[in-house]
């Protein structure tokens, strides 16, 4: 019994930390706020067009790639976090609603997931979507297509 429930904390307690670690990332909703930090910062945006709630490869992506520690690390090193989210079940305000619209018809994306890298004007710098391999694999390739465009 005591073998039983010490198996049980630690596994709780391995899911409670990859939670908080995944929960430290700071995602943007608003497109303008992730311009203003990609001016502030020097970074590029990577913003994540997604179908959160019914869309297979965003919740795959999410839940093996920026659900990480590894992705976490090198996103608050390289990125600037902007999530544009079209769910079927959730509710969204209004205005997130339109501006999301806004930009996957000024982008002109056709399916989901969509990476967009831009840099702090706005511009395309890349695409990218699912791909296996999890966090490091991603990581390197996502490095990849910012270097080669910059």
């Amino acid at each position: 019994m005591l073998r039983t429930f010490t198996k049980l904390a630690v596994v709780v307690s391995a899911v409670v930390a990859a939670s908080l670690a995944s929960a430290e990332l700071k995602w943007h909703t608003k497109y303008e706020d992730a311009l203003a930090e990609a001016k502030k910062t020097k970074k590029v945006i990577l913003a994540d067009f997604t179908g959160s709630d019914w869309c297979g490869w965003c919740i795959k992506l999410k839940k093996e790639v920026f659900n990480t520690p590894e992705f976490e690390k090198w996103a608050k090193a390289n990125v600037v976090l902007l999530e544009l989210d079209f769910p079927q079940k959730k509710k969204q305000p209004a205005a997130i609603e339109k501006q999301n619209e806004k930009l996957a018809e000024k982008y002109k994306i056709e399916g989901f997931p969509t990476i967009l890298f831009m840099d702090a004007t706005g511009k395309e710098v890349a695409r990218y979507g699912y791909d296996s391999g999890g966090p490091a694999n991603w990581t390197k390739k996502a490095e990849a297509l910012i270097k080669k465009k910059a």
